[in-house]
């Protein structure tokens, strides 16, 4: 089988298995056969630029969250682990609720709206993007999912487009974010796999919290009673995001840490 230095085994192995077709057990089982020289060469270019930096999930194509295997491509940020717990809070809060509406402000790849469109099965989800490179993707993602019949998709700056008197639409039962949360020029988005991904989805090009401070403050009038918020964050900013839940009348507002124990998750419920 193939050997090229650079890289560490695993990610060799993923590349090569794009390449091929196959599966980790094949990679192992046909460990010994000869490749066709266009096979060779396709993963060299992959193995190159990989080398050079550039996102595994953009070369494959791919990406697994929270059980579902999504495409994604440069057009929208790569979901990342920890983005699983707004889904696991998300699908906590609305348990037991009868077909609750959903909204996903600033959806990208669809992740975490498919996610759980994917848990709840009754849920009735809405998924907001100003990119409509992003919303292709994931149109393309709720499609091959089965899901695009119960998440609808709208090109939208955060709740500008959002209709106020359709019946898809409000009032809801959660509101979740994934907004751009970095601060203007942080050393980070000249950095590893952030050099590749959309900056505008990463960065409010401000203080970090100008996108949030728009998605708190328009949610109390799209929820209904008793209905939650969820917005994810930077490490350091949770104490700010509380502030703004507390300001715009949340009650119960708590900060939630990731598997690496940052807060990375703040929300709150309407009264």
């Amino acid at each position: 089988m193939l050997r090229e230095p650079g890289l560490p085994p695993m990610e060799s192995r993923i590349l090569l298995s794009h390449v091929l077709g196959w599966t980790r057990t094949q990679l192992i089982t046909r460990d010994r056969e000869p490749l066709a020289p266009e096979t060779v060469a396709a993963y060299r270019t992959l193995h190159a630029r990989r080398v050079a930096g550039e996102p595994i999930a953009y070369l494959t194509g791919t990406r697994e969250f929270f059980g579902l295997t999504l495409n994604v491509s440069p057009s929208v940020l790569i979901p990342r682990p920890e983005t699983e717990l707004l889904v696991e809070l998300a699908l906590a809060r609305i348990e037991g609720r009868r077909a609750p509406r959903v909204l996903d402000l600033g959806t990208g790849s669809g992740a975490i709206a498919l996610a759980i469109a994917h848990g709840r099965a009754d849920a009735q989800v809405v998924a907001l993007d100003r990119s409509a490179h992003a919303l292709a993707v994931a149109r393309d993602n709720a499609r091959r999912l089965g899901l695009d019949d119960r998440v609808r998709f709208l090109e939208s700056d955060w709740y500008s487009a959002l209709p106020a008197d359709s019946s898809w639409t409000a009032p809801f039962d959660i509101i979740v974010s994934n907004p751009p949360y970095i601060v203007a020029g942080d050393e980070h988005l000249s950095q590893g796999d952030l050099r590749f991904e959309p900056v505008d989805a990463l960065t409010d090009h401000a203080d970090g919290l100008a996108a949030l401070r728009i998605i708190v403050a328009g949610a109390p009038s799209r929820l209904l009673p008793d209905s939650w918020l969820l917005c994810e964050h930077g490490y350091h900013q949770a104490a700010d995001v509380r502030a703004l839940c507390v300001a715009a009348g949340f009650q119960d507002v708590t900060s939630e840490r990731d598997l690496a124990g940052i807060e990375r998750t703040t929300g709150g419920r309407r009264v």
